[in-house]
């Protein structure tokens, strides 16, 4: 009779893809976000009190808004901390690594 012989299994390697946001967005990233949908909370409260032509309503809440929108979530989206994080960070993306 002939001998079976168990062949080994090739070696495959698995890829594991890193999540964008998992190397961008940091702890700091997600409390400024936070901290805005705070504010556009706030905003749009202000500017649903009665009546619909008092000063918080036509002033205060798009100032609130404007901010929010302009200054804070971009912040929230842009900010990164600098420092030897930025280096690993570079050289795990350039090997591949999460």
């Amino acid at each position: 009779m002939a001998k079976t012989v168990k062949r080994k299994p090739l070696r495959t390697t698995k890829k594991i893809l890193a999540s964008p946001f998992s190397i961008y967005w940091k702890k700091e990233n997600y409390i400024i976000l936070i901290t805005g949908a705070i504010f556009l909370i706030i905003g749009y409260f202000v500017m649903s009190i009665d009546p619909w032509n008092s000063t918080p309503a036509i002033v205060v809440s798009p100032i609130i808004l404007l901010i929010v929108y302009i200054l804070i979530v971009p912040a929230a989206i842009l900010f990164r901390k600098k420092g030897k994080e930025d280096k690993t960070e570079g050289e795990e993306i350039a090997s591949g690594k999460s």
